[in-house]
């Protein structure tokens, strides 16, 4: 793993690149579960078979789960989707008070290409999504406003993609990943004044790659590696500080803060036990355990840390596509996400869990025109948090996500 080498030279010229792609992204933030901050959902063939799509990876949101799976692709095709997300988590103290986040639809917009050239084992990407993304609102006085109040991460990826079958079964490909991030974060300081308040918003631009590698030994089997590497966005901006015991209101205070986005991978098996069936298993690994804190410096107050000491976790994801007939097909899939979020440092800002994710989806391929449906629900019964550093965090926390996915792709 590689820290991303920044130029401050490029930083000005880079961002105003990433202006589109943040506009595109805009309401990529999610509520999410248990998968810290990351989006693993792209794609509705890809959500409806829960997420279990490394392996077979054959439309252009392969850029994302396995880019070496674009030169199964003819020609150009260009595939734009919307991930629509209905979060609800809800918290229940030991002694009944209780707390719940806005639940309005939230969206996270992708965008892909392809170009396979006709006489050259050689297909170029361009993906535009949003690995990342959290937005939640426990509201102002919530039991543990002192702990946070609301925060939001806006995280656009620019993927430019190059893919080479090295022989007509195999494939490998890779590419760099710009990331343009806003980053908001709100929290009271006290129960005795429920006006105080500490309120950081800032931003930058880091780089980072992603690369896969797609096996195909027989027409039934077929394997597929995914790996992408962290980067740390560097966040400049400022902070607000509202009055709270001898602390005066200090008005937009030139803060910083850093936060680790870990590598991950994921690799899968699929396999077709005929021409209509595709049975797919991926294992998906993520490096949360170097996520020890956030530290927003140079605020009113001094440096204040946020302290999250994650721990790496995996997802289990399961997915079965049948074909139908005349381009048809429909998914089922199952996916199990493990939490990173040990109790004693538990933050409410990502209400961590074990979630149980299913789904369903329909799509169907044409000579000119594809298109897809998925829908996933996300579902913990109650994650039970004692023993916090602060107690007013322990209690109960139950969260319920569905979200819907659609896209449709052109093919010149």
């Amino acid at each position: 793993m590689t820290r991303e080498r920044k130029c401050p030279w490029q930083h000005r010229q880079v961002k105003a690149a990433l202006v589109l792609a943040l506009l595109f992204s805009v309401g990529a933030a999610s509520k999410l579960g248990a998968v810290g901050a990351r989006l693993p959902n792209q794609d509705p063939e890809g959500i409806a078979r829960g997420d279990a799509f490394a392996a077979t990876a054959d439309n252009p949101s392969a850029i994302y789960y396995n880019p070496a799976g674009i030169t199964q692709l003819e020609g150009v095709q260009v595939r734009a989707g919307l991930y629509l997300i209905s979060a609800d988590s809800s918290f229940t103290s030991p002694t009944g008070a209780k707390a719940q986040t806005d639940t309005s639809f939230q969206p996270v917009p992708q965008l892909y290409a392809v170009d396979t050239l006709q006489n050259l084992p050689l297909s170029f990407g361009l993906g535009v999504y949003a690995p990342y993304g959290l937005a939640i609102d426990w509201g102002d006085q919530n039991p543990f406003r002192t702990v946070v109040e609301r925060g939001r991460l806006l995280y656009a990826c620019v993927n430019p993609v190059i893919a080479w079958r090295i022989v007509p079964t195999l494939s490998v490909a890779i590419g760099p990943t710009i990331n343009y991030s806003q980053a908001s974060f709100k929290q009271g300081f006290s129960a005795i004044n429920p006006n105080d308040f500490f309120h950081f918003k800032g931003d930058d631009v880091a780089f980072g790659f992603n690369a896969g590698i797609r096996w195909e030994p027989l027409p039934q089997l077929a394997f597929g590696v995914n790996y992408r590497s962290s980067t740390t966005e560097d966040y400049h901006g400022t902070t607000e500080t509202g009055p709270t015991g001898p602390f005066p209101y200090f008005p937009e205070t030139p803060t910083s803060a850093s936060i680790y986005f870990p590598q991950y991978v994921a690799g899968g098996i699929s396999y077709r036990p005929t021409k209509n069936w595709n049975v797919e298993f991926d294992l998906d690994w993520t490096e949360w355990s170097k996520l020890k804190q956030v530290v927003f410096k140079g605020t009113p107050l001094g440096n204040l840390p946020l302290v999250l000491n994650y721990k790496s976790s995996f997802m289990y994801e399961f997915g079965v596509t049948r074909q139908l007939g005349k381009g048809y097909f429909a998914s089922v899939g199952y996916l199990y996400s493990e939490n990173s979020s040990p109790d004693q440092h538990f933050n409410p800002i990502i209400p961590d869990a074990n979630l149980q994710l299913g789904s369903v989806g329909v799509g169907h391929r044409g000579t000119r025109w594809d298109w897809a449906v998925g829908y996933q629900f996300a579902y913990n019964g109650g994650r039970q948090v004692s023993g916090n550093v602060n107690p007013m965090v322990d209690g109960t926390y139950k969260t319920f996500n569905n979200a819907v996915n659609i896209s449709a792709t052109l093919k010149f």
